[in-house]
């Protein structure tokens, strides 16, 4: 099929716990609804205080868009906060350290989309505090 579509209200969002101290993130994968094959897309949902893995993807840019709320984005080494809030975007290049945080009050929702499709060739690093 030459094309797919899906919606917010159709996707299956699984729990993703990072902290015990925090409320667990939320993801639905865009790359299996839309059968995604040259990219991997997910949609993901950050509670207040929530925060992702601190990692370097070796292979893949990634683009975040944030389509509600507001997210930090914690980038390179030493870490320097980006916000931003709905409706702003960033590219990250492959081999940049990034973690993503709400560092708001309130609840935010993310595309995270990232080329070329590949896993397995990114590098977790230590949480920063």
């Amino acid at each position: 099929m030459a094309h797919r579509t899906t919606h917010l209200d159709e996707l299956e969002f699984a729990e993703r716990p990072y902290r015990e101290q925090d409320a667990p993130r939320h993801a639905a994968s865009l790359t299996e609804a839309l059968g995604l094959e040259s990219s991997r897309a997910t949609v993901w949902r950050y509670p207040p205080g929530a925060r992702g893995r601190r990692h370097r993807e070796g292979a893949q840019e990634e683009v975040f868009a944030v389509l509600e709320g507001a997210i930090t984005l914690a980038l390179g080494e030493p870490p320097e906060p980006v916000q931003l809030t709905a409706g702003g975007f960033a590219r990250v290049a492959a081999g940049t350290e990034i973690q993503v945080r709400n560092e708001s009050g309130a609840d935010a929702m993310l595309l995270i989309w990232g080329a070329p499709p590949v896993t397995g060739q990114g590098e977790l690093l230590a949480d920063p505090p």
